[in-house]
């Protein structure tokens, strides 16, 4: 079968090399799938450009999320079976013709869905539900800040906030996707190049804490995030985005500064706090959990609350300029390639 390995860190024209390899083999709990599709995720664009921790050493075969259909199955897999269409979450393996993945995070699909939405639901959209409602627990008129809010969690984070009634904030960095957060329902979208968030939330609130704050970004952003959390507010950090805004190392530890200094007693005087999530490693200890946001997030699509935004789609021939895509800030919603 074809894989595109990460050969080379850098730029993304000289960093994937198409290579011929022998069929993964499924183990007992796993499936075998032939790849109609696979995801790419910002965690994919920190990877090649050497800044992902969790990465395999090189040469590394990325991907996360596949939809396609089950060829083969392992013997302890009793819920899905051969012919089955099918989204699923790898811990890496899914830039491949086919990929083998874990029963617990393997989902059955209608042929409707499209292979973009499909990939969505695996990943963004149940990185979303577990954000929203595992860990921050939202209700209605939840004052809630989502950064990145053009993205694919922000799309879907967004959509789960205004089901459950929130007021929502949603940064973004140009004036298209100014445009792209109105449409999707946010009532309060701030374009940070031009606007300070933190005045204008302030601005818009007064003497009033925001209850929930989703921070793919790390760096400034969470520290002027913090100060506006209210009473039991969540601040929930999934992503050091701002990282990939330098290449110099000292750019890089001027971001970690940036982050602030933070002491439990301070959360306990203000009865609020910070989360870390990530969700690689709750798919690695807790892959029930994951389960359980899969067939939710599937089952609220099927019923029209949740609807992904697919930014664009490539073929594998454009591995290279789908990465530049998704670096260079501009896409919306998923990005998927195509076999």
């Amino acid at each position: 079968m074809k894989a595109a390995y990460l050969v080379k860190y850098g730029s993304s024209d000289t960093a994937f090399e198409i290579r011929e390899i022998k069929k993964p083999e499924p183990t007992s709990n796993q499936v075998l799938i032939k790849v109609e599709a696979f995801g790419l995720n910002f965690a994919d664009v920190m990877a090649r450009l050497g800044l992902y921790k969790g990465a395999p050493p090189l040469p590394a075969l990325l991907g996360y999320d596949v939809v396609g259909k089950i060829v083969e199955c392992g013997s302890e897999v009793k819920n899905l079976k051969v012919g089955d269409r099918v989204t699923s979450l790898t811990r890496f393996g899914g830039y491949a013709e086919y990929a083998v993945a874990e029963k617990e995070v393997t989902n059955k699909i209608p042929e409707s869905i499209s292979p973009g939405s499909a990939v969505a639901l695996a990943t963004q959209y149940s990185t979303a539900y577990f954000l929203s409602h595992e860990m921050a627990n939202l209700r209605e008129n939840d004052k809630v800040l989502i950064h990145a809010a053009a993205g694919g969690v922000g799309t879907a984070l967004t959509q789960m906030a205004l089901h459950k009634k929130c007021i929502v904030f949603g940064t973004c960095s140009s004036a298209d996707k100014m445009e792209y957060l109105k449409k999707n329902g946010v009532h309060h979208p701030i374009n940070y190049l031009k606007t300070d968030f933190e005045s204008q939330i302030k601005t818009v609130l007064g003497d009033e804490g925001l209850d929930a704050i989703f921070d793919p970004v790390g760096g400034k952003s969470l520290k002027k995030g913090y100060r506006l959390l209210g009473a039991s507010g969540r601040l929930i950090t999934f992503g050091v985005s701002s990282m990939n805004q330098t290449k110099s190392i000292f750019g890089k530890i001027k971001v970690l500064t940036q982050f602030g200094l933070y002491h439990p007693l301070q959360f306990l005087s203000r009865s609020n706090g910070i989360i870390g999530v990530n969700m690689l490693k709750i798919a690695e200890e807790k892959p029930e959990k994951i389960a359980k946001v899969m067939k939710a997030v599937i089952k609220l699509n099927s019923e029209g609350v949740l609807t992904p935004f697919v930014g664009a789609e490539y073929s594998i021939d454009q591995l290279a300029e789908a990465h530049q895509f998704l670096e260079s800030r501009k896409s919306k919603g998923k990005i998927v390639v195509k076999w």
